[in-house]
């Protein structure tokens, strides 16, 4: 690195003589330089909050949530004394302006501070930025600095130090155990092979930086409600990338969503070329326009974006191989300084490009809303979500809610729509339950983005998945509207809570994940439970497949009572009471297809090979949403395990090196043919299909093959987008399903994947083929054309009878993200319902 720093900007930030009395530079406070180790998350907690104290009139520390390993959350607002004194007046004009907040008062623009919210390492093992944080708000308070006081003026700063602590905190005590008295700066040596499943996720392995839009985490929902109570006009993510890489700030790569407004992307422009003075001046390589798009809505920078805000994205070289220093491939050494004082120069320069433009900023931001509610530059003013399963419509409720969106009620009677899942114009049905959202509404523009049919790409080379509309995720039936309708905003209420009776026992309707939580609350309180595998009628009411039946053979009554009334005050499920076995139409509970339910013990295999972020999905998915025990265990010790304890084991995606074990495949055959079952998911069903279990990957017919080898004669210059025709970085297929089979119970005839890879099986001769895809299933986000070719007439999940036991395979992720509503019920009907004898 450049050693000289020509700005007075950079220069003030390690000018520790000229400070206020009590006030402690972070070197001062530490003990030791920023950039010479690594800075333990409660010790950056610590010196902010004594910044706070010291500096009261300029810096409020506000904690606003804690980790799942109890770590503080952190927010730092700071800016002028007068601001200060006047910030929650200041948030409140802020909110107005965007038309969230409605009162008495009215929004005023005219010298109204422009918030700039910088968010510091969000991926736990990518550190340098929680360092460059404390070096930017002692920069900011220090009273040497002139340009900070005079930026204040009309700036207010929000700095998040750590977005992740627990990941950062799982890194750096890592590191700390490797590193020895001397930087080993050799990228071979240890200190630079982070191990499984290493710091860039938080606790449950899940990578925050998707996650903004769909809150799955304690991190992004306790975030997400303060920034929607702030709206910042510009933010800023923090990111560090490998180390061999220059430095990347905005502006971002096509594709950019067609939602991002011309200002937008200026100002990114302004922000960029501001940056790349003092990049120039010190001699430091950065890029532009590359890479880093702006177009899947749960990133740092465009869920900001979505939000009106300037949303950007700034990686900087190092990840978790940088280590303190570590050797380049041009033999130039890469040290944490460096990677700081990147961090720190990009942060600043945001802030003064911002404070310098600070009235047309806030203009902006005014007129981006003020679109927004009229409706401006979207084709969809309405859309309309219809179910007849309450708790998929309660769960998009729920999405909207933490979203800021609003929703209500529409008299829909002779309309016609736009309708996603036949792609036609088509007179509006509303099912039993029904929700309306206007995106002319402050929160139009995320609105439409989350739940418009089809995004439109301008460019195929994407970072990330390329569909997502709620409609198809959580499996309802979407209409969408070119007409703004009125919608009514009265506040839905909630049924009222029942009291249960029973003289015999009672039948759970099955269609929700609230009723297999109810069903795993029932058999840890030694309930026996059953199910059934045909429909039938009761008291002249119809019961689907799978519905749950808790009758008193095998139980106690009072119990059930007991039981079934203390899980329904806290599970909202529908529940009827019955008083014989004698069904009206179809079978008696003493059917052999009714089924009693076994509690299951739930393994699932982790460690290296294995995907941290699938594993972690899964974990907490049964940790936190099911509240049901599972064992994890890692995958190299699959011979040391004893198999005895479990009946179901799940592998995650990944890649299972003791399959290529004699030994090891034996145990797990035998897992098996003696009552087992194995729920295989994405990479790992891959990997069971060539071990002759009963199902086989279909393979691609290349259709260029039998051409001339003229059509291996490829541009260099197109060697970048050459794979497109293999590439789907996430696409959403449909999927015909058997919902007669107990892995479908709870669906209808119809279910939306989200196809990340070309995988799909040949249909068994002896399994069941319970999800497949025909010809034309494709649906909407980019696929190339032969993976298209590929993707039909062939088995997306299914289950195969082995001996005794049972595999169910997933080719996709049925719990992508966590967000992906639909495929959750799937994979509990894997673990509690398929197999039962």
């Amino acid at each position: 690195m450049n050693k000289k720093i020509v700005s007075i900007v950079l220069f003030l930030a390690f000018s520790y003589f000229s400070k206020a009395q009590n006030l402690q530079s972070p070197e001062d406070f530490l003990g030791y330089k920023i950039g010479s180790k690594f800075t333990p998350h409660h010790k950056i907690i610590e010196y902010v909050k004594t910044v706070a104290a010291t500096k009261k009139d300029m810096v409020i520390a506000e904690k606003y949530g804690t980790t799942n390993e109890g770590r503080e959350l952190m927010l730092l607002y700071i800016s002028s004394p007068e601001n200060i004194n006047n910030l929650e007046n200041i948030r409140k004009n802020n909110v107005r302006i965007t038309g969230i907040l409605k009162d008495a008062e009215k929004p005023v623009t005219t010298n109204a501070p422009v918030i700039v919210w910088l968010s510091y390492n969000v991926h736990g093992n990518e550190p340098s930025s929680s360092e460059a944080a404390m070096l930017t708000l002692y920069a900011l308070v220090n009273p040497a600095n002139q340009q900070a006081k005079e930026w204040l003026k009309n700036t207010v700063v929000i700095i998040d130090p750590c977005l992740n602590p627990d990941g950062r905190d799982r890194y750096v005590n890592w590191y700390n155990q490797m590193v020895g008295t001397n930087v080993n700066a050799d990228p071979q040596s240890r200190e630079h092979s982070e191990p499984w499943p290493n710091g860039r996720s938080n606790h449950y392995n899940f990578d925050l930086n998707r996650d903004w839009a769909w809150q799955t985490q304690i991190e992004s929902q306790e975030r997400i409600k303060k920034y929607n109570q702030w709206m910042p006009h510009v933010h800023v993510d923090f990111h560090e990338q490998y180390y061999d890489n220059p430095y990347y700030f905005a502006p971002a790569a096509e594709p950019l969503h067609e939602a991002i407004t011309p200002w937008q992307k200026e100002f990114q422009e302004v922000v960029g070329k501001n940056n790349a003075k003092y990049f120039d001046a010190n001699g430091w390589l950065y890029f532009t326009k590359e890479s880093f798009d702006l177009f899947y809505p749960s990133y740092g920078d465009t869920y900001p974006i979505y939000n009106g805000s300037i949303g950007m994205t700034y990686e900087q070289g190092g990840h978790s191989r940088g280590g303190l220093a570590v050797v380049k491939s041009d033999g130039d050494t890469l040290t944490l300084m460096d990677r700081v004082v990147h961090h720190f120069t990009s942060g600043i320069s945001t802030i003064e490009a911002t404070s310098l433009h600070a009235k047309k900023v806030v203009t902006e931001f005014e007129k981006y809303f003020n679109d927004a509610i009229a409706g401006k530059n979207v084709l969809y003013k309405t859309y309309i979500l219809t179910s007849n399963n309450q708790y998929k419509i309660q769960a998009i409720k729920e999405l909207l809610i933490k979203n800021n969106i609003l929703f209500g009620t529409l008299n829909v009677a002779g309309l016609k729509a736009y309708n996603y899942q036949s792609n036609k114009d088509v007179e509006v049905k509303p099912l039993t339950y029904t929700i309306a959202i206007s995106t002319c509404q402050p929160k139009g523009v995320l609105a439409n983005i989350l739940l418009e049919p089809k995004s439109k790409l301008s460019d195929s080379t994407t970072y990330d998945i390329t569909a997502w509309s709620l409609g198809y995720a959580f499996g309802v039936e979407t209409y969408a509207l070119k007409e703004k309708k009125e919608i009514n905003y009265a506040v839905i209420l909630n049924a009222k809570l029942k009291n249960y009776h029973t003289n015999y026992g009672f039948l759970i309707k099955y269609n929700s994940i609230n009723s297999v939580k109810f069903l795993t609350k029932l058999l840890a309180q030694g309930i026996k439970v059953r199910y059934s595998e045909k429909p039938f009628v009761y008291n002249g009411k119809n019961y689907e497949r799978g519905t749950l039946i808790v009758v008193k053979a095998g139980n106690d009554l009072s119990k059930i009572n007991e039981v079934v009334n203390n899980v329904g005050k806290e599970i909202d499920v529908d529940i009827d009471s019955v008083t014989t076995g004698f069904m009206d139409k179809g079978l008696d509970f003493g059917s052999p297809y009714v089924k009693l339910i076994k509690r299951p013990n739930v393994l699932m295999l982790t460690g290296e090979g294995v995907s941290s972020l699938a594993a972690g999905e899964v974990w907490n998915f049964f940790d936190k949403q099911l509240e049901y025990p599972i064992t994890l265990i890692s995958a190299e010790n699959f011979n040391r395990i004893n198999l005895n304890r479990y009946q179901v084991i799940i592998m995650p995606d990944g890649y299972y090196k003791f399959l290529n074990d004699k030994t090891a495949l034996e145990k797990f055959k035998n897992f098996v043919a003696s009552g087992g079952k194995i729920i295989a998911l994405e990479g790992a069903v891959n990997q069971l299909a060539n071990l002759e279990l009963g199902f086989k990957l279909k393979n691609a017919t290349d259709k260029d093959a039998d051409k001339s080898d003229y059509s291996l004669l490829k541009k260099y210059a197109e060697r970048e987008v050459d794979y497109l025709p293999s590439s789907i970085p996430g696409a959403i297929y449909k999927i015909d399903v058997d919902n007669t089979h107990p892995l479908a119970f709870g669906y209808d005839s119809i279910y939306y994947t989200l196809k990340l890879d070309a995988n799909i099986y040949e249909f068994m001769k002896e399994g069941w083929n319970v999800g497949f895809l025909k010809k034309e299933n494709y649906v909407t986000g980019f696929a190339g054309y032969k993976v298209k070719e590929n993707l039909k007439d062939g088995t997306a999940f299914g289950a195969i009878e082995n001996g005794r036991g049972n595999i169910i395979f997933f080719a996709d992720n049925p719990l992508f993200r966590m967000f992906w509503e639909n495929g959750k019920l799937m994979l509990c009907n894997a673990v509690f319902l398929v197999g039962n004898e």
